[in-house]
């Protein structure tokens, strides 16, 4: 899970990183922030983030995406093989 707004260093800087190094390409990235600007939905889309979730207001609505989230990745997703 990756935030957009993190002090010092941006989120899509990291997100940049992590998907230009071949040791760390593959790793599942899901963007969970409270941006919706669309520039930067397709800009981690484009450097090949998994999932862009939008923070829920509240936090009752944010415990609970955040659970549905888990099971998705957990339960439901289908990983590549290795």
């Amino acid at each position: 899970m990756l935030d957009l707004k993190m002090p010092k260093v941006n989120g899509i800087e990291v997100l940049r990183r992590l998907k230009s190094d071949p040791s760390t390409k593959q790793i599942p990235v899901v963007v969970l922030t409270s941006s919706n600007e669309d520039p930067d939905v397709a800009t981690c889309y484009g450097l090949g983030v998994n999932s862009y979730i939008v923070k829920p207001v509240g936090f009752d609505n944010f415990t609970q995406a955040v659970a549905q989230l888990g099971f998705y990745w957990m339960l439901l997703n289908q990983p590549p093989a290795m």
